[in-house]
């Protein structure tokens, strides 16, 4: 897709993501950060917003390379409040800006928006002791691939030269798997200039809680004017849950001391209390939320009411979900259509007929209208388990009136099982339907995207290019 961006082929680049979508390949964050800047490159900057505001609906993160592409292009139109929306969401999603995003910066403070911009001009300049490389060249912005200015030698005076990083962070946490005097020795003898950056980078890629949890409290006591931020802290609550541990020290002291956590880093944690098996830990995180993070928007709740019910599940926890989302629901919080098709997948695997029939009956009562995939999931589930054709063809019938078409596996199961039961008027029916949309494949990821979601990506890149006029 990149090359036929690149080579001008847009239509072939457009008919690549639908080939990917029609094999079952699930579109990952370099997939869309293609879609974003082919989109962004012939103007189309308020679609690429499109696809990058869908992406956390479909649990995808968004890079800071995306954001780079669209501070880049609403501040060349001086769009500037879409400019400010996005560094607030760039903070709410815990990234913090490459050196990329820095001629969007001085444009945004030479406009007067200096409060949006302090907070990230001291990640850029983390510590007066480093002087400002100019670079020559393009460089990717996204995580991995960004330079760190911290690990770079230079005086200051150095114009239009790309300078190579003294070492690479990961090998540095790697040789720091047994934490000694002899390691603590060979650190402090190296005099490295530790910025939130650097030590963030470090801490990313210790295999050991301890040895992070060593490596952070030693960064913190050494002579400078280096402080643990909520990055830093982010990175080593993170690398705790992913071994699942619980800092409840740590987690008081963020309180404490007012810092916030991002969305992200408290999504993250319960993703992992799920890897580790922590289900009460995960809770505890989810009920605290509020004060955690200084407050959560609706649609972040959701997104983190669906990694809570994932971990539980995980963890074995199937009829714990069902309590807490009744609790939820009682308390004002009503999940998306995706977290409900997420739960009721689970319970098909298992064959649980009454947690099925108990949350399609909760999508009922709230007014949640479902989607082609739930109503796939559901007729499949009710011919090959139950032999049901009546509920099944109920549904069918349910979703034709929705205007929802099923796909042809749906409809050859359904067709076979009424047949079975010798359901000669309802298989009539269903014979007489004449679908002529071509519809997009379902990849088999029922816990990341929704059909509906990937339709609406793969419609608004495909009308950019293929609409009249533009």
């Amino acid at each position: 897709m990149s090359l036929y961006k690149q080579k001008g082929f847009d239509l072939k680049a457009v008919e690549m993501f639908r080939e990917m979508i029609n094999r079952g390949v699930c579109p990952n964050s370099s997939t869309y950060t293609v879609v974003i800047d082919h989109l962004a490159s012939i103007g189309k900057f308020e679609a690429a917003l499109e696809v990058f505001d869908i992406l956390p609906l479909m649990r995808i993160r968004r890079t800071s390379k995306q954001y780079l592409i669209l501070t880049q292009g609403f501040t060349e139109s001086k769009q500037f409040e879409v400019v400010k929306r996005l560094l607030k969401e760039m903070k709410s999603d815990g990234i913090p800006p490459g050196h990329g995003m820095r001629m969007s910066l001085d444009s945004i403070r030479e406009a007067g928006l200096l409060k949006e911009t302090e907070d990230f001009v001291k990640v850029l300049l983390p510590d007066e002791r480093i002087g400002d490389v100019g670079f020559s060249g393009d460089y990717s912005d996204d995580e991995d691939e960004a330079l760190d200015e911290m690990d770079r030698e230079n005086d200051g005076s150095v114009d239009g030269v790309r300078l190579k990083p003294w070492f690479d962070p990961s090998a540095l946490a790697n040789a720091l798997n047994v934490w000694s005097c002899a390691e603590i020795s060979s650190l402090e003898n190296a005099k490295f200039v530790w910025t939130t950056k650097l030590v963030c980078k470090v801490l990313r890629y210790f295999k050991k809680s301890g040895n992070a949890c060593n490596f952070f409290w030693w960064v913190a006591n050494q002579p400078g004017e280096f402080t643990h931020d909520v990055y830093t802290i982010s990175w080593l609550i993170a690398n705790a849950a992913r071994h699942g541990e619980v800092d409840y020290l740590l987690l008081s002291k963020v309180k404490a001391e007012g810092m916030h956590f991002s969305f992200s880093t408290v999504r993250l944690m319960i993703d992992l209390y799920g890897i580790s098996r922590k289900p009460d830990a995960a809770l505890e995180v989810f009920g605290d939320v509020e004060s955690l993070t200084g407050g959560i928007s609706k649609s972040n709740l959701m997104l983190l009411c669906s990694s809570l019910f994932r971990t539980l599940i995980k963890c074995r926890n199937g009829w714990q979900v069902i309590d807490s989302l009744e609790e939820m629901i009682i308390s004002g919080i009503l999940p998306d259509i995706q977290t409900f098709t997420e739960l009721i997948q689970h319970f098909v695997l298992e064959k649980d007929l009454r947690a099925v029939d108990k949350l399609f009956g909760m999508i009922r009562q709230n007014g949640i209208e479902p989607d082609a995939n739930m109503f796939r999931i559901l007729i499949h589930f009710y011919c090959k388990n139950y032999g049901t054709s009546a509920l099944a063809f109920r549904l069918y019938e349910d979703m034709m009136s929705m205007n929802l078409i099923p796909d042809g596996a749906t409809k050859a199961l359904l067709l076979n099982t009424l047949f079975k039961q010798k359901k000669w008027r309802e298989a009539s029916v269903v014979l007489g339907e004449i679908n002529d949309i071509h519809q997009l494949a379902l990849p088999s990821h029922v816990w990341t995207l929704s059909t509906a979601d990937l339709t609406r990506v793969y419609d608004i890149y495909s009308d950019a290019f293929t609409t009249n006029g533009d």
